[in-house]
């Protein structure tokens, strides 16, 4: 049997999540230690709160009195709903609070049957119960109730490296599919944005956004965790982080974003995209021949049904990238040209597949070029400059769909479709001003 245990601030919060589960017929109450229960059933959260109250004092400096405990018995033990609150009044025994006011609750919204403890940890004089060493007594005494009444051992699941990680089950433990999927993710892969994050996620039937405000003048920023069906739909309310563990706050995948930035390599993924990418018949031959390469790709489409984001996942690396950090011909708007309007897509991929097409020009020291130049100081072709503009395109259509606006973004270093020598920003605009200049014709001072 594992014990879970809560200490918080908020009774009200408490009693209110055990009512939700009753109001959902997913809960009921068992029994309660000097709180009054209504007849009829029907519980009054704020009845409740002043039943508690009673024997609790107005004043003291105890800022977390609620104790919330989960007793999760193993799934193979079908206990009957008496003897589920014994195990409660006697576990409570046990662990000091046999006194204290509690109510008891079993949970039914997941196959495994569990019960939910609300108590408090002050006396009527305000004193502050003994809660040294409370969750090793905890955990000594679940292991006694397991003795004594010839209960199956159950331990928390340990995370392993090699463990798969799955999608979300709508019918088991959302929290807990939640949470674990979340801190595999972040153990395995590696991600340098919110945009990245949720994609590897996505896969696994879970979504993350970010809450920033400010509570009380006070700013915050944090993330929040959602389960949702196949189609990306929420199917529950959704999870702070908070409530995950520290391995989900914004902090620690904040963290995450820095340390990937120095262990991501992105040659081996650019390598297997660009194979795949030449030879790929349709969209759908494209993202079939990646999965062959142990690679997942994540189109998200405009309502019209445009792409206007990509991001691979290689499970290989474990590494997460979006399309524009793999190179410009391989960002959103040139998957987009490639698959949804192949009439104007350019026929070879610059530095990847085959030799950039050079003009016939006498060749120079400074016009020689290799594989890997950066920068060519030739006029790119055509359909170079088409493809250029339409990366410009496609970064005003990120910005104005998504809120992640960082799906394509050029990276530095990766810009094959830079202008040539024959275009100089500066010297136009210059060209430009001394020639409004003329028409304005000279100032004279007076």
């Amino acid at each position: 049997m594992v014990a879970k245990i809560s200490i918080g601030s908020s009774l009200y919060g408490a009693l209110s999540y055990n009512g939700m589960k009753m109001n959902r017929d997913e809960g009921r109450v068992l029994g309660a230690n000097k709180i009054i229960l209504p007849a009829d059933g029907n519980i009054d959260i704020a009845r409740m709160v002043e039943n508690f109250n009673l024997f609790m004092p107005k004043t003291g400096r105890t800022k977390k009195p609620v104790l919330h405990i989960s007793l999760n018995p193993h799934p193979d033990d079908k206990l009957t709903e008496q003897q589920y609150e014994i195990l409660a009044r006697e576990y409570l025994e046990k662990l000091g609070f046999g006194e204290q006011p509690y109510i008891i609750y079993k949970h039914m919204d997941i196959d495994r049957h569990h019960i939910h403890i609300v108590t408090v940890n002050v006396n009527e004089q305000g004193k502050r119960l003994n809660q040294d060493f409370l969750f090793r007594r905890s955990k000594r005494i679940t292991a006694e109730l397991e003795e004594k009444y010839n209960l199956h051992k159950a331990q928390r699941e340990k995370i392993s490296p090699d463990m798969p990680i799955r999608r979300i089950d709508p019918a088991g433990d959302l929290k807990r599919q939640v949470a674990n999927t979340v801190k595999m993710v972040g153990m395995r892969y590696k991600f340098q944005t919110i945009g990245e994050y949720n994609a590897i996620l996505s896969l696994y039937n879970v979504r993350c956004e970010p809450t920033d405000g400010k509570v009380n003048g006070r700013e915050y920023h944090g993330l929040v965790y959602f389960a949702t069906d196949d189609s990306g739909k929420t199917i529950a309310t959704p999870f702070k982080a908070s409530r995950l563990g520290k391995f989900a706050s914004r902090t620690a995948i904040d963290g995450r974003f820095e340390r990937s930035k120095e262990k991501i390599d992105v040659a081996p993924t650019k390598r297997r995209v660009a194979d795949v990418f030449t030879v790929a018949a349709d969209k759908s031959d494209f993202i079939a021949k990646l999965k062959e390469h142990n690679i997942d790709v994540v189109l998200r489409y405009t309502e019209e049904g445009r792409i206007y984001g990509v991001t691979f996942i290689d499970h290989s690396t474990m590494t997460v990238l979006n399309g524009s950090r793999l190179g410009k011909e391989f960002s959103a708007n040139a998957i987009n040209e490639r698959f949804n309007n192949p009439a104007n897509a350019p026929t070879y991929i610059p530095d990847v597949a085959t030799p950039i097409v050079v003009p016939p020009i006498e060749p120079t020291r400074d016009n020689t070029h290799s594989d890997t130049a950066q920068e060519p100081k030739f006029d790119q072709p055509s359909s170079s400059q088409h493809q250029s503009t339409g990366g410009q395109n496609q970064h005003t259509v990120t910005q104005s769909v998504s809120d992640f606006s960082d799906y394509d973004l050029p990276i530095p270093g990766l810009d094959l479709f830079q202008q040539g020598q024959s275009f100089n920003l500066d010297e136009e605009e210059f060209r430009r001003r001394m020639q409004r200049k003329k028409k304005r014709g000279p100032r004279h001072r007076f």
